[in-house]
């Protein structure tokens, strides 16, 4: 009998999970965090080498997410080398500077919404037949706090939106079948990639003091959310959006004093 622990060393025993975006770093951390609790880790990251590798235990596998036929690829790979997916979370995204809706390009809200929300689709459609066969799985998608308050890259809250939007069709339609969809929201996270806005003690310090938990987040604080609704633990869990934030959306009218 598998262990009730969540985040033992077996909760995900003989399991298979599939990561996208997991070369940044909250993927490396989700990676990290599921394959500690057992299972059988494929990340896949545009970055990696073309040839599919075995680093550590779990494989290294490249893949452009806003390719239906990279992710085809991908998805027989995982087929044909470990013959099942049950855990499916679809991290990789991108982001861009700001720029106003008027003066947006047509081009970058195409690439935007491709890879960040028409990837996940992509990824979920060619892997949940494995799902589907096996009459259980779980999907995490990774959302934003942009999807619920504006931000200045228009173009990411609205694609984050629709992937929550995505998120609830899939829980719908595929939880008779046995699997589940859940998003993740993350606030402001500390990772190479947002590294930049934290260099200045100043703007550092302003954007701790609107958080009521008084800290920028950490990728393993996104990884135990995805673990947690991974697991069996949140078996009854579908459909439901957790933001993980430090409370920062809920302070609005605190921070006005």
């Amino acid at each position: 009998m598998r262990s009730n622990n969540t985040f033992d060393a077996e909760a995900l025993k003989d399991r298979v999970a599939v990561v996208t975006g997991a070369n940044g770093g909250i993927g490396q951390a989700i990676a990290y965090r599921l394959q500690a609790m057992g299972a059988q880790v494929v990340k896949v990251d545009i970055s990696f080498a073309q040839k599919p590798t075995l680093v550590d235990g779990s494989w290294q596998v490249s893949c452009d997410i806003a390719q239906a036929s990279s992710v085809e690829a991908m998805a027989e790979l995982v087929r044909e080398r470990l013959g099942s997916c049950d855990v499916l979370v679809n991290n990789a995204a991108i982001s861009a500077p700001p720029v106003s809706l008027e003066h947006l390009p047509h081009a970058l809200w195409d690439r935007m919404l491709d890879i960040n929300l028409r990837g996940a689709l992509l990824c979920a459609q060619a892997l949940v037949p494995m799902m589907f066969a096996s009459g259980a799985g779980s999907i995490v998608n990774i959302s934003s706090i942009a999807a619920q308050v504006a931000t200045r890259a228009g173009a990411y809250g609205t694609a984050k939106a629709g992937m929550q939007g995505l998120t609830h069709q899939m829980a719908v339609e595929w939880g008779p079948r046995g699997v589940r969809a859940n998003s993740v929201s993350p606030g402001m996270i500390r990772t190479p990639l947002s590294e930049a806005h934290y260099r200045e003690e100043g703007v550092l310090n302003k954007r701790i003091s609107r958080i009521p938990m008084r800290r920028i987040g950490q990728p393993e604080d996104i990884a135990d959310a995805v673990a947690f609704l991974s697991s069996d633990g949140a078996r009854y869990v579908n459909g439901q959006d957790l933001v993980v934030d430090g409370g920062f959306l809920k302070a609005s009218l605190a921070n006005l004093y």
